[in-house]
């Protein structure tokens, strides 16, 4: 199995996974050109693609779609609600209907030999998701755009052998800065994105001795640095009763322009 994020950040995401027979892309935030050439580092093309899973549809998500639909054949996978506000969205009416293919949260589907599960995730969009992807045992899951989580959240990111997990913002950074009042409330809120902090504790909750690789994606241009993402999970970390050390674990950051580079597990 192969994972590599392509972008990761409030300018525009996109992950690729997928075994040796079955390619997929999670949102297409990013243009054409971007995908494509990550796509041919990775020696394939879009018409290797085997479908696009799309958590929701903030522009940051999809806005290569509309471009991506003349190029390729493959399906996009969202929910209900999701589809329902992309062709809302989509003034033009490029985007044929017929090619979205409804999902549901915790109802698993197939593309090829990838086993899909999507996972409710609590954000302001009309019916939002994270992913689980498993290649036989091997689970990939994606979990960002998120203000909060519970049990429900750790119990589906449970043994994942490659994380990816939101480490949106410092909140220090967030609340001193210089977006207006309303936005930071939306960012802290339960349906907004998810703190370098709260991002350390959740992963003290799900790590186990497979994990292959953790991301920490959707750094805020702004309000976050790479450096102090790492850090403050890091401390969440060694701040908890766990068998793990920080510095032991596969945690690296996401990168908002360029690949993270392909791992295959």
């Amino acid at each position: 199995m192969r994972f590599e994020a392509i972008a990761s950040g409030s300018s525009g995401n996109c992950i690729y996974t997928g075994s040796s027979t079955t390619h997929i892309l999670v949102d297409c935030g990013i243009s054409r050109k971007r995908i494509v050439e990550a796509l041919k580092d990775l020696e394939l093309d879009e018409r290797d693609l085997a479908g696009i899973l799309i958590t929701h549809e903030h522009s940051d998500h999809i806005s290569g779609l509309q471009v991506l639909t003349k190029y390729t054949d493959c399906p996009f996978y969202a929910t209900r609600g999701t589809i329902r506000r992309i062709l809302e969205y989509d003034r033009s009416g490029s985007l044929d209907p017929e090619r979205f293919i409804p999902i549901g949260c915790d109802e698993s589907f197939m593309i090829g030999d990838l086993k899909i599960s999507p996972m409710h995730i609590s954000h302001d969009a009309a019916d939002p998701v994270g992913y689980r992807i498993w290649y036989g045992k091997k689970k990939v899951s994606i979990c960002t755009d998120l203000g909060c989580y519970d049990e429900y959240t750790s119990d589906c990111l449970k043994n994942s052998n490659i994380l990816m997990l939101e480490a949106n913002h410092d909140i220090r950074m967030l609340q001193a800065g210089p977006y207006p009042y309303r936005l930071k409330q939306r960012i802290l809120g339960d349906k907004g994105h998810l703190s370098n902090a709260a991002s350390g504790q959740l992963l003290s909750d799900i790590l186990h001795p497979d994990i292959r690789q953790i991301y920490l994606g959707h750094l805020s241009k702004e309000n976050n640095l790479p450096e102090l993402a790492y850090e403050t999970v890091r401390v969440e970390l060694l701040m908890k009763d766990i068998p793990y050390r920080p510095d032991d674990l596969p945690i690296s950051i996401a990168k908002r322009s360029e690949p993270s580079g392909c791992l295959e597990f």
